[in-house]
């Protein structure tokens, strides 16, 4: 081990690892060690009983998992000093575990390395302050009513104690945080970072969304990232935006100047590439029965859901499922809060490098309100819907078997289990809406 990340524990105070990582929902898993256990703990991981810590596909008989840290991702608490937050890849019996999303990701990455690029992520998760009423859920601002409270002033005011506190950590952390905002629902904010490397950033997005949580629950409320919390309210999105660099110089390979939209022609072949793969990549993007909730055209009460609903691209045009924001970039919309942050860059690299690949061409961009338009339109442009539901979703990724690889083939048929025994759950269970229409009138 090397000695100065152990004299760096010293140095800072750190008593204590929280050796975290995340299962299939991307949910996070932690054990407490403290630094007196650094060496093992740095050479072995910590182990877990894998079939009580969610999905990572092992049973009550086999050998403990093991989440060997990555140093590089740990994360001081600003809010608790004296402890750091350290991401993992799982391995089990010393090898690394195929059904583990950080690993996943992993090969991904070092497999992009090998063709001399990077890939750069700017992440825009959103996500909802709530309380409790005895049973029921509500946004936690009685005085956050409006239609539109989209950038609302008064209402962001009376949260800045919650977001302010985020910032600041965000800052501490040195992840550079530039804008923080009420977005389009109710007590429903965002707070934008500056974007890095895949990695990096899906390790923040995991962290990020833990410290939401905790900073909220302090203050005696709920955050959620759920994608449709609320029927009549704009759900929670968690857009991408994607570009590819060159890993010796850093330049961006997506920019390009001749282009009306700044885009390179491996940039518009990567973006053939995700809208090919699509109807497959939703059930990894919106991977919940919750997700196809968002992912409507039926207005909410601000007016619009934000989310897409075809799978079409254009210039700065938020009603797309890929919206190209400025050069150089394009910024996936259909990605939700549910996603997990590491599976969800793993697999749109993995349909962008199909699109280069194969030389995948975009089509001419969109300019219409999608929201708005016809069915004439749409059969004249030949524009295909996304799924409308995660059977739907589910069944498009069993069929492309680009996808398939991008988890590898094992651990694609595990996910298709999981989310097909999910589905199932859901179909099976009887509703409210179902006993208020049907009971007394069959």
């Amino acid at each position: 081990m090397d000695p100065r990340l152990k004299a760096q524990f010293t140095d800072k105070g750190i008593r204590f690892l929280l050796c975290s990582f995340v299962e299939l929902a991307g949910t996070p898993k932690a054990k407490l060690v403290p630094v007196t256990h650094l060496e093992d703990t740095a050479r072995d991981g910590a182990g877990f009983a894998g079939f009580a810590a969610g999905d990572v596909n092992q049973g009550p008989h086999d050998t403990d998992i093991c989440s060997v840290p990555d140093f590089g991702g740990l994360a001081v608490l600003p809010w608790k000093k004296d402890i750091a937050w350290v991401p993992g890849n799982l391995h089990v019996n010393g090898r690394p575990w195929p059904f583990c999303p950080r690993t996943t990701l992993c090969r991904h990455v070092d497999a992009l390395a090998q063709r001399g690029l990077t890939l750069n992520i700017g992440v825009e998760p959103e996500f909802m302050i709530l309380a409790k009423d005895g049973e029921q859920v509500r946004p936690w601002d009685t005085l956050d009513t409006l239609s539109k409270p989209c950038y609302d002033l008064r209402a962001l005011h009376r949260n800045l104690d919650l977001i302010t506190t985020v910032v600041g950590a965000m800052q501490e952390l040195g992840w550079q945080p530039y804008a923080a905002d009420h977005e389009d629902a109710n007590c429903q904010f965002e707070i934008n970072w500056t974007y890095s490397d895949a990695l990096t950033t899906a390790d923040r997005h995991v962290f990020f969304k833990w410290m939401v949580k905790t900073l909220a629950e302090q203050r005696g409320l709920f955050a959620t990232f759920m994608p449709k919390p609320f029927q009549h309210l704009t759900g929670n999105g968690s857009h991408f935006h994607l570009s590819l660099a060159s890993a010796a110089t850093g330049e961006n390979v997506f920019a390009g100047e001749e282009d009306p939209l700044g885009l390179s022609q491996t940039a518009r072949w990567f973006l053939g590439g995700v809208l090919h793969h699509a109807r497959g990549l939703a059930a990894i993007v919106a991977p919940t029965v919750n997700s196809y909730k968002r992912l409507v055209r039926r207005a909410t009460r601000s007016g619009a859901t934000w989310a897409p609903v075809y799978v079409t691209y254009g210039a700065s045009n938020r009603t797309q499922m890929i919206r190209v924001p400025g050069p150089g970039r394009i910024e996936v919309r259909v990605v939700d809060g549910a996603a997990n942050p590491y599976l969800t860059p793993a697999a749109l690299l993995a349909a962008g490098l199909d699109g280069i690949d194969r030389q995948l061409d975009p089509g001419p961009p969109n300019t219409a309100n999608l929201y708005e338009a016809s069915e004439e339109y749409l059969v004249s442009r030949k524009i295909d819907f996304l799924p409308a539901t995660l059977a739907e979703a589910l069944d498009a990724f069993a069929e492309d078997s680009v996808l398939r690889g991008a988890l590898g083939e094992e651990y694609a048929a595990y996910y298709l289990a999981v989310k097909r025994r999910e589905w199932n759950a859901y179909h099976e269970s009887v509703s409210a809406w179902e006993t208020d229409r049907y009971l007394l009138h069959c």
